[in-house]
């Protein structure tokens, strides 16, 4: 089963939209015990980090690091890539997963905020997530804060400074940009988490 954590802040619909067409039947929930279950778990997310805290007051934060302990894959899109981080300065009182130490932070002065539309990607040779995607190839962004640049980093990307586009550590995986809005390359990445196996 592949779980899609509805915290009441995603991008859920074209999230779930974008699954099916390749050829996934996700399950969108916010119960504890469905992701118990699940063979692979997606946390999409758009807006405030601080909606994460819902995922600590359901008991779903918990049961995520359940499942990524005992080795299930797990895919975070956009503040689902920030929430895997110990926190981020959009919301200090709001802690992550903290499966990487480092905290996410606003884009330095001197940018338009947020950082919206289409950016390339520099990927790493090797990256399981982008493997059929060539380097350079263009994704969807919109988002005003930003993960830093860590040895978790696959993709990277430039917005007057460059941030982690996406990461991969183990089992977890995440995403700054939106795959669900990134048309075929979106579509080739949910489908390479998708095909993706743990060793």
């Amino acid at each position: 089963m592949i779980a899609v954590v509805d915290y009441k802040a995603g991008n859920l619909t074209s999230v779930m939209k974008s699954l099916r067409a390749v050829g996934a039947n996700p399950t969108s929930t916010d119960d504890p015990a469905t992701v118990h279950r699940a063979d692979k778990i997606i946390l999409p997310g758009v807006g405030h980090f601080a909606a994460t805290k819902f995922l600590e007051d359901q008991g779903l934060k918990a049961a995520i690091r359940r499942k990524i302990a005992a080795g299930v894959p797990f895919l975070g899109i956009c503040v689902g890539l920030q929430w895997l981080f110990a926190g981020s300065t959009e919301a200090p009182g709001c802690s992550g997963l903290a499966a990487f130490p480092e905290t996410c932070d606003r884009f330095a002065p001197g940018r338009k905020i947020p950082h919206v539309g289409w950016n390339s990607l520099s990927i790493r040779p090797g990256a399981r997530l982008f493997a059929g995607i060539s380097n350079n190839s263009f994704v969807y962004f919109t988002h005003a804060y930003r993960a830093p640049v860590t040895t978790a980093t696959v993709a990277v990307t430039d917005y007057g400074e460059p941030f982690s586009a996406a990461v991969e550590h183990g089992n977890i995986m995440g995403v700054q940009f939106h795959p669900e809005k990134s048309g075929e390359t979106g579509l080739r990445l949910l489908r390479n988490f998708l095909e993706w196996e743990p060793c």
